[in-house]
């Protein structure tokens, strides 16, 4: 985030008063929501509105059980001692719960007192499953008796499970047992920001799991979900989009649109006037599936119909738009790329970029390239990045090439989709890097957009993993490992 610390991973987090810690927080947490239709764009200047929330992930309140857990006496000789004044941290961390659930728009079951025993740490956890909540926390305000048996006996539940263990609280013979369990994350500080995206992640997998993706493909509709994540994909025929584009008339909106990215762009090469109020014909067509489709994400056999369907515009300049909106649109019906973008931009609230990973031996690096790319690749309520209008590289249509920040650090994220049938669970490939500089097609051939990527680490380009891998800004390592623990995903560091 522009050499910024995240304000959810912030040292002094903990020590903000309660305006600033609101303040600071929401700066992530409220631009969570998958699909936020309503996303301060450029296209306020123009009379073309977003696309409007449609998607059953947007209509979803996840639901978050939370608990303090400590012996009921005073905390005396046993840590954390008579030194700690528990029922002023109780106080301070149960302010931030709810500040950081208003934030988030989450629901917030909060028990009203501490879990003073092993059996109302019993009837909690039943009360939790019976509730099918989307999510637990566990605030640990004790060492001793039965406060670390309550943590295992939450994440026993299957629900996903935060535990927070303020300094003084654990001791590593306590954390060890739970610290690589599946389906649980710890975080051990006084650091709340920490628990803050604990809380986001809970919400994101929630979202995750309601999401719809309508896919235009093949010629049979269809609903599958995928496993492990839950997303549902919706196939519908592609000539969907074919017949909706011919139906386009043009309009002032389009029109205004079209003047708008012109405007906009650094310069315009190839791409002309028409081409690029077709690419606004195209965001047209892609707004009137979703809402008919009540879909959160979409995406296309986008070369196949365009193969089939030279007069109709390729959907790049739509879908990076529909991704600056915060709509995850993934080009050539990828399912991994789609699961990818999803989860990117309900934890990071950005738009990441699905390229075609190329060897780069003089630099030691990854090019990624590719024909469509957001340019809000600091954030959806951040300012775009430059970018120019160009042809396709097959010199048809128009889309944004999106010049990336030299020196930006970037994480790369790749799902690889499990199946139950092959007892195969859902792994993600993490790499994190940084930008060298932008390649320019032309000379060079292939995509239009692509950046160059030297990765940490030795891992031989020629032979880097995984393909439509998401590159996006940030360094999110770390961040992508505990999402992949809490809800039982396979993580693999590149």
């Amino acid at each position: 985030m522009n050499n910024r610390r995240c304000p959810l991973h912030c040292d002094a987090c903990h020590k903000l008063n309660r305006r600033d810690f609101l303040r600071g927080s929401t700066v992530l947490l409220a631009g969570s929501s998958l699909l936020s239709g309503c996303a301060s764009l450029s296209s306020r200047k123009v009379a073309t509105e977003p696309i409007r929330p449609c998607g059953p992930a947007l209509k979803y309140v996840p639901t978050i059980k939370a608990a303090f857990v400590r012996r009921k006496e005073d905390y005396g000789m046993w840590w954390p001692g008579a030194v700690y004044d528990g029922e002023a941290a109780r106080r301070m961390y149960t302010e931030k719960l709810k500040e950081t659930a208003e934030a988030l728009n989450v629901k917030l079951d909060l028990r009203p007192e501490p879990i003073y025993s092993p059996a109302e740490a019993d009837a909690w956890c039943a009360e939790a499953k019976a509730a099918n909540v989307d999510g637990l926390i566990v605030m640990v305000h004790d060492r001793q008796q039965h406060a670390w048996p309550t943590a295992r006996k939450a994440v026993d539940t299957g629900i996903p499970t935060v535990i927070f263990s303020p300094v003084g609280t654990s001791f590593t013979t306590n954390t060890v047992h739970l610290a690589d369990k599946p389906g649980c994350v710890i975080y051990s500080t006084d650091d709340f920001s920490q628990a803050a995206y604990g809380m986001k992640m809970l919400k994101a997998g929630a979202k995750i799991r309601s999401a719809r993706c309508v896919v235009l493909r093949g010629n049979k509709r269809y609903d599958s979900t995928m496993a492990d994540l839950g997303i549902t994909l919706r196939h519908v025929p592609v000539n969907a989009y074919v017949a909706e584009y011919n139906k386009i008339s043009l309009t002032d909106d389009l029109l205004a649109m079209a003047k708008d990215y012109m405007r906009r762009a650094r310069r315009r090469r190839g791409a002309t006037r028409q081409d690029v109020i077709n690419g606004a014909r195209a965001y047209s067509v892609a707004r009137n599936i979703i809402e008919r489709e009540e879909a959160d994400a979409v995406t296309m056999d986008c070369l196949g119909m365009g193969k089939n369907n030279p007069e109709v515009s390729l959907p790049c300049l739509a879908w990076s738009r529909l991704n600056d909106e915060a709509v995850p649109a993934i080009c050539e019906a990828d399912y991994g790329a789609v699961a990818s973008q999803i989860i990117v931009q309900q934890l990071f609230d950005r738009p990441g970029f699905q390229q075609d990973p190329v060897a780069d031996t003089a630099h030691d690096a990854i090019i990624g390239a590719h024909c469509m790319c957001a340019t809000r690749l600091n954030g959806f309520d951040r300012p775009p990045e430059p970018f120019d209008l160009v042809h396709h590289h097959a010199l048809r249509d128009a889309t944004a090439r999106t010049i990336w920040r030299k020196g930006q650090r970037v994480t790369s994220v790749d799902v690889l989709p499990g199946s139950e049938k092959q007892k195969r669970k859902t792994k993600l490939l993490i790499s994190v890097g940084t930008v060298l500089g932008n390649v320019s097609v032309p000379p060079s051939g292939g995509c239009v957009v692509s950046v160059i990527v030297k990765f940490d680490g030795d891992y031989p380009v020629l032979s880097f993993p995984g393909f439509h891998q998401l590159f996006f800004y940030g360094d999110y390592k770390r961040h992508l490992i505990e999402f992949c623990q809490l809800f039982n995903l396979e993580a693999e560091v590149v």
